[in-house]
């Protein structure tokens, strides 16, 4: 008899303590919901900045091409807009990427190494300029460094990829 007093009252004490494991549970999710979210809008906001950035320098390639500039005052130094027309285009996919990056996570991760990767190739060159009593400003090679960094810190990680092409995959026939 005194049981099952006994019974029903450890029932609704884990009762009670399952409601709060419950409650605790949706409070943890709708956190990382949240902060996904955030970290999401944070790398869409990056992207699209970079993206424009890099779309601008549209206006000093076609300048230059207007005004056959790299054949004129550069000295024969077509590369310029043969090199600002990369940025240009790699622009408008970041800024396709911008909807939805995860699935663009390769694109993010080759703009990031890319931007690394020609830093670096420009230090070299301010570095050897100055060793030949040449100034260089180093300015653009901070700033591609930069734009490298922060690129490859928003690129979605790999399981988010992943699960973006599970889900594309549920939803197409």
């Amino acid at each position: 008899m005194l049981a099952e007093p006994l019974a029903k009252n450890r029932s609704a004490e884990m009762d009670a303590f399952s409601r709060w494991q419950w409650v605790r549970e949706q409070l943890a999710r709708s956190a990382e919901g949240a902060a996904k979210v955030k970290r999401d809008s944070i790398r869409q906001v990056i992207l699209g900045l970079v993206g424009l950035v890099f779309v601008a320098l549209g206006y000093p390639l076609g300048s230059d091409l207007w005004h056959a500039k790299w054949l004129v005052q550069m000295n024969d130094n077509e590369c310029e807009p043969m090199f600002l027309s990369f940025f240009v285009v790699l622009g408008l996919f970041l800024l396709l990427a911008v909807k939805k990056p995860s699935a663009h996570r390769s694109l993010i991760a080759f703009a990031a190494w890319w931007s690394l990767f020609h830093a670096t190739v420009m230090a070299v060159q301010t570095i050897e300029a100055w060793n030949r009593g040449i100034h260089r400003d180093y300015t653009d090679v901070v700033i591609a460094a930069i734009i490298g960094a922060v690129l490859l810190a928003v690129t979605p990680e790999e399981r988010e990829a992943a699960a973006h092409r599970e889900s594309a995959s549920i939803v197409a026939p």
